[in-house]
């Protein structure tokens, strides 16, 4: 018997890996115009400044965003203070091959923590859909060749990742966890910009510690504007709002197969702008990914 994995659940959850493969590709162009930690920073005042008119009264008194403090307040600091920032940071250290690697683990995560701290029960079905979507994922990682991979070595960048990936998986089990008003949870620009304030101050903390350690600097123009722009409104707001919905359908363990569409959809974007066609290790990968999304799927 099939999971309730609708074809609108199945199209939230594509949504955001594809505009998180943009977030990569834009991040990695813009990496001698912005520090990382900043880039994440900035990116959330504008995501902030778009939601607000759509939800300023969440931040009243009276809304309940306050007495839930805490519950926002770590949310704010896993899924917009740490992720992207890590992210940012493991690509200044390490290659984007081993940085795609360590995020393939997500579903891994899920379960363990779903398995540890969320009383979730991991089915055969998960574990083999985990095993057939990473397969999927190396597939493309190593264009094919899959000796590649065993000519991998860590450093930093990947352990920045390895504790991203993790943040985001913990983001998503509390995100299926109601424990915040019903007037919150109802209205998804006061629920996202809820977790903003608050991420906004441990993102803006930790930018303060970048120009206070580093020699950060910012090269100010219509690029870094465009790219500021696309990463505002798409991996942010939109990709977010997707999210949230498609974890609370189909359940955190589900959603976390699909993030693994995104280093496909990063290699597709690759080949697009750097003028190199598609090769059928791609059409191997995709078909890999969706077999462990529809084998996990299944209870």
């Amino acid at each position: 018997m099939s999971a309730r994995l609708t074809p609108r659940t199945a199209a939230l959850l594509t949504l955001p890996p594809l505009l998180w493969a943009g977030n990569a590709v834009v991040g990695r162009l813009v990496t001698d115009l912005v520090p990382p930690i900043t880039l994440n920073f900035l990116r959330w005042v504008l995501a902030f400044a778009i939601l607000l008119p759509l939800a300023a009264w969440v931040l009243r008194p009276g809304s309940g965003l306050w007495a839930h403090w805490r519950r926002f307040a770590l949310l704010g600091l896993l899924g917009v203070g740490l992720y992207n920032a890590l992210q940012y940071l493991a690509l200044h250290t390490s290659t984007a091959l081993n940085v795609t690697l360590v995020a393939s683990s997500m579903p891994l995560w899920m379960m363990a923590l779903g398995r540890l701290f969320f009383d979730a029960r991991i089915t055969r079905p998960q574990l083999l859909g985990a095993l057939l979507s990473m397969a999927g994922v190396a597939v493309v990682l190593a264009r094919g060749n899959l000796a590649q991979l065993a000519q991998l070595q860590l450093v930093p960048g990947d352990l920045y990742m390895l504790a991203a990936t993790i943040a985001w998986a913990w983001y998503s089990w509390l995100l299926a966890r109601r424990a915040e008003p019903d007037a919150i949870r109802a209205d998804w620009a006061a629920f996202l910009l809820a977790q903003i304030v608050f991420g906004l101050g441990w993102s803006g903390l930790m930018t303060a510690g970048e120009w206070a350690l580093t020699d950060a600097r910012i090269q100010w123009g219509w690029p870094l504007a465009a790219a500021l722009l696309f990463v505002a409104v798409g991996p942010a707001v939109l990709a977010y709002r997707c999210w949230g919905l498609g974890v609370q359908s189909a359940g955190p363990t589900v959603a976390g197969f699909f993030g693994n569409l995104t280093p496909l959809f990063a290699a597709v974007m690759s080949a697009l702008f750097l003028g190199e066609a598609p090769r059928l290790y791609h059409a191997a990968a995709f078909a890999l990914i969706v077999a462990g999304i529809v084998v996990s799927a299944r209870r």
